[in-house]
């Protein structure tokens, strides 16, 4: 049975981690793996919960943090080298760039015969300085040379990592989109909407307005607030705004709130009904994708969104800026895509979805099949499962 190594930048929550999660899990017979990543940072949710529901042992490895440190990167790199002296996989298989350039580089220096990179996003754009771009690119142009096969979230995304940014060989780079259970999302949503919206005192009538995402500068927050205050201003309905996750950015986009006169608070340590309210970290975001009648997502910069994703499962209508992938990662009859510049348009749109109940309705229903055909686990495995046959053929 072929080995695989499968390294994670860190076990937090997201995209990312379910992925590799799922590939641990269903791979087996064909495929023995190994799942080794970094420790969460602080201000993250971990990701472990969803290891141990599948009955999956990851292997931290403390050394490798999110945050370039060449001493404990260098102690990563030796560690990572010692686990495929130990395991001695056929193949390896880094998922994100911190995992990326120490475990291909690791693997390449111990003669692995088969090494495979997944980028889950880039930081090409939106997120360092030109100088500290440019170092990023280089690093990843040297990698690329270093692996077998670079793999591509979405078509958009190998067009930027192939023609835009020129980080890899078109003929380098297959695609092979994300996977997730998204039958969470369809199941008992009758039930889940009532407990979520009980719980934040959203009353019925009351638009609830959705948005998940780390509190990050790259998520932009700062538009969805300005829309939410926007459509306020401008419509008879009564609307509340949920903010699901937490970060760096939580103080500054509570002054956002304070700035624009809009009423919030911080569930967890002061639970009362208002119109912006910053729940911090839910694990299972079912319940939240239940309760609401919108998702926005206000992104500089994407790969792959897996709010997105899991909204369309849900049957949501759909606000967003277009970066990255988002356009491969919904139906287009489901979302309305704005330019991530085009601030005024973004306001009407939320302002048109929270007005026009059939608008919003119709809307929901168009994306689910789209991404149960496009983006279930099931599909994920079986190209996966085709990729690494092709390159450990003799």
């Amino acid at each position: 049975m072929p080995r695989v190594l499968r390294i994670i930048n860190r076990f937090n929550l997201g995209g990312p981690a379910y992925n590799v999660a799922f590939l641990t899990k269903y791979l087996v017979p064909e495929y023995e793996t190994l799942l080794i990543g970094g420790e969460k940072e602080p201000d993250e949710e971990s990701s472990l919960f969803i290891f141990k529901q599948m009955g999956i042992e990851p292997l931290v490895v403390n050394e490798m943090s999110r945050s370039v440190n060449f001493l404990q990167d260098i102690k990563a790199y030796y560690r990572i080298k010692k686990i495929i002296k130990e395991f001695k996989p056929d193949i390896v298989h880094t998922h994100a760039a911190k995992a990326g350039a120490l475990g291909r580089l690791a693997a390449y220096n111990s003669n692995v015969p088969v090494v495979i990179h997944t980028f889950h996003g880039h930081v090409f754009h939106s997120y360092f300085g030109k100088f500290k771009t440019t170092i990023y690119k280089n690093i990843e142009r040297f990698l690329t040379k270093k692996s077998s096969v670079i793999i591509a979230i979405s078509e958009k995304q190998k067009h930027e990592l192939c023609v835009e940014h020129k980080i890899a060989p078109i003929e380098k780079t297959k695609v092979i989109p994300l996977g997730f259970d998204l039958t969470k999302f369809t199941d008992n949503q009758t039930e889940k909407r009532k407990i979520f919206r009980d719980k934040y005192q959203i009353e019925d009538g009351e638009i609830c307005i959705l948005i998940v995402g780390r509190l990050a500068p790259v998520k932009n927050h700062p538009l969805f607030l300005k829309a939410i205050k926007f459509v306020k201003s401008n419509s008879t309905k009564k609307i509340r705004a949920i903010i699901v996750g937490d970060g760096n950015l939580r103080e500054n986009l509570m002054q956002q709130c304070r700035d624009l006169n809009l009423d919030y608070c911080y569930y967890p340590t002061e639970p009362k009904k208002t119109t912006v309210i910053f729940t911090s970290w839910i694990q299972d975001v079912s319940y939240p994708l239940a309760g609401c009648e919108v998702v926005c997502l206000t992104s500089f910069n994407e790969g792959t969104p897996v709010s997105l994703i899991e909204a369309q499962a849900a049957s949501k209508a759909i606000l967003t800026t277009k970066v990255g992938g988002i356009e491969n990662a919904v139906n287009s009859n489901a979302a309305f895509l704005i330019d991530v510049a085009d601030e005024n348009l973004f306001y009407e749109k939320l302002l048109m979805l929270c007005n026009d109940d059939q608008l919003r309705e119709k809307m929901a229903i168009e994306g689910k099949d789209f991404v149960f055909k496009q983006f279930h686990y099931t599909r994920l495995i079986q190209d996966v499962k085709s990729l690494y046959s092709s390159l450990l053929k003799p």
